[in-house]
């Protein structure tokens, strides 16, 4: 019985496997099992679209969706005629994630082949910066090696926009525009004067990146960048590179060390050019010393020498202590000031005022120094410039150095009057040269084009500045000191300069400056041109020898550029008679000569004819 129970049982049981194992109850538990995962499904859908939006959605825009900024395209510098000088152009920046380009280390030697980087550079860079999402690789790439970095498509590595400076005229404007750094912001010149005005205003948008930090969508803009305003020089690029062409011939010719030359238009005071020798190329940087970008013209100071006579000549006249056709005697060609000794190159005699100006006598312009007061002295030295800022707002600009007139002795007035003791920079020589041009007037230098002739101020009485201006002229004509720098069929005046620069304990033997400072045309006056020569290495060091045909050749040419017409039609026409034995055609609508106020009804001007006196 035991045993027929036990086959009951074992017979139930298996009839019970048998029930569980029927397709309609596998299908239930199937059906249970994928119903608690849609429950499942439905749940999360829920959590994550409604419960947890934000948090993930906050958590994806983490990882895709950045904002990014959109750079300013920098204002543009032109000349005063609207052609370029400096021009922001648009480029592309090799940028990297450095944790996903470390962990594609495989790829590495083709990047840097393209970009020339070495690998325990880029491994020390990378390593430094891990924590960081961003890092510049390499700047400002041309667009083709751009192409070719994208191409290869190295995980972590992208590009970003960017705007380079370009500078058209090169080296040949080069110290008066200075420069931008990588990021498009001034570094020197009237790029670093006028940052405020020429930068822009970056903007940024939202954008969707995918895993290799490649924009693949433009979400939103979020602010809008703002151009920076354009900028227009009162620079004359052809006067820019007529000047520098002259000027590197002649200190490449002379062996000298260096020079600077500045142009200025006469009724407005703007730089019209402004040139520099040794100079850079601003669009290749990879060489440049720090001194090589120093604009000379404003920043560099020294002794004017003789071209500071002019001025002493006028103090003498306003003083009252001399006339035009006073005579003053110079002989024996030495002329001894306490202990010191004032010499001339030669003996010339008596000489009247103006003579002194053409000759250049030191003792000449020593005795009127010492015939009046030096407050006199001082004060037309104070009054057009000299030894002050220009307030030109040139970055780095010297003002000189013009000591108070009641510390001065007797010997201090007397190598003041043929510039010694007074430092002085081009621009500033050229800004006290315009006064005499402009009839006494003092008017603002200006780097930048201005529409209006500003105000100017009476520093000079016109009279004394027309009567100075036409002893200037006989320093050009035959007889004079700086006939090289004569412009045929145009008038000109001016003064030569040599200056033994200064070293420690005193003056140097062989090292000059060659200076020369000059207007034209003189019975109009125009154009005011200053030009000077550092340490001319030829056996030729006089400023009339080296920096007077310098004068000359610039100012030929720029009278033409600008049309300004011949006022000494009758030595064009006897020039040309001599050519070819036929007179040229009258001029047209020549300028006519004005009449020169004099300060004594008899005539004051004495030409003297070469070796005559």
């Amino acid at each position: 019985m035991k045993l027929d129970a036990l086959k009951h049982g074992a017979v139930k049981q298996a009839h019970g496997h048998e029930a569980f194992n029927t397709p309609r109850i596998r299908l239930l538990s199937v059906l249970a099992i994928l119903g608690g995962v849609a429950a499942l499904l439905v749940w999360r859908a829920v959590d994550i679209q409604v419960l947890n939006r934000e948090f993930l959605q906050e958590q994806g825009d983490a990882r895709h969706l950045r904002v990014v900024s959109m750079p300013a395209h920098r204002g543009m510098i032109t000349d005063r005629n609207g052609e370029p000088l400096a021009i922001s152009t648009p480029v592309d920046s090799v940028w990297a994630n450095p944790r996903e380009l470390l962990a594609a280390r495989a790829q590495w030697p083709r990047l840097m082949r393209l970009l020339h980087l070495d690998a325990t550079t880029l491994q020390r860079h990378l390593a430094k910066r891990v924590d960081r999402e961003f890092i510049y690789l390499k700047r400002a790439v041309s667009p083709e090696l751009a192409q070719q970095v994208v191409a290869l498509a190295v995980p972590g590595v992208s590009l970003q926009r960017e705007y380079r400076r370009y500078y058209p005229a090169g080296e040949v404007a080069a110290h008066v525009l200075g420069f931008t750094n990588v990021d498009d912001r001034g570094q020197e010149g009237i790029e670093l004067a006028y940052e405020e005005w020429l930068r822009g205003v970056p903007g940024s948008k939202r954008v969707i990146k995918d895993r290799l930090g490649r924009t693949v969508e433009n979400v939103e803009g979020v602010s809008e960048p703002v151009s920076g305003k354009d900028l227009a020089l009162s620079i004359d690029r052809r006067l820019q590179y007529l000047a520098y062409r002259e000027l590197k011939a002649t200190i490449k010719s002379s062996g000298a060390r260096a020079g600077s030359v500045v142009m200025l238009d006469v009724s407005t005071g703007e730089i019209l050019a402004m040139a520099n020798y040794p100079s850079f190329n601003s669009n290749n940087r990879v060489k440049l010393r720090g001194d090589a970008y120093r604009n000379r013209a404003v920043t560099d100071v020294f002794e004017p020498g003789s071209t500071i006579k002019p001025f002493t000549i006028a103090a003498a006249l306003e003083a009252g202590k001399y006339r035009p056709h006073t005579m003053i005697d110079t002989t024996p060609g030495f002329y001894k000031v306490g202990r010191h000794v004032v010499r001339d190159i030669h003996n010339y005699g008596v000489l009247d005022v103006s003579t002194v100006l053409q000759k250049s006598s030191n003792i000449g312009a020593t005795k009127m120094a010492l015939a009046m007061e030096p407050q006199q002295l001082w004060s037309i030295f104070s009054r057009v410039g000299l030894g002050s800022s220009t307030h030109s707002g040139f970055p780095g600009e010297m003002a000189g150095l013009l000591s108070n007139y009641k510390g001065w002795r007797e010997v201090d007035r007397a190598t003041l009057a043929y510039g010694y003791g007074v430092s002085v920079t081009p621009l500033q020589l050229a800004q006290a040269y315009r006064v005499l041009a402009d009839n006494g007037q003092m008017k603002p230098i200006s780097f930048v084009r201005t529409d209006v002739t500003p105000a100017g101020e009476q520093v000079m009485r016109p009279e004394i500045a027309a009567q100075v201006r036409a002893m200037m002229e006989t320093v050009v004509n035959e007889g004079g000191t700086g006939t090289a720098a004569d412009v045929l069929g145009y008038r000109v005046g001016g003064k030569t300069g040599t200056v033994h620069k200064s070293e420690m304990g005193g003056y140097a033997e062989n090292r000059y400056l060659a200076l020369f400072a000059g207007v034209a045309p003189i019975s109009h006056p125009r154009l005011v041109t200053v030009v000077m020569i550092d340490e001319p290495a030829g056996g030729e060091y006089y400023g009339g020898q080296i920096a007077a045909p310098v004068f000359g050749r610039i100012m030929a040419g720029a009278l033409r550029l600008l049309n300004i017409a011949p006022d000494d039609v009758q030595s064009l026409r006897t020039q040309l008679v001599q050519g070819n034995g036929s007179a040229p055609p009258a001029v047209v609508n020549p300028v006519p000569a004005q009449p020169v106020p004099s300060l004594d009804p008899r005539p004051y001007i004495k030409r003297v004819s070469a070796g005559a006196l």
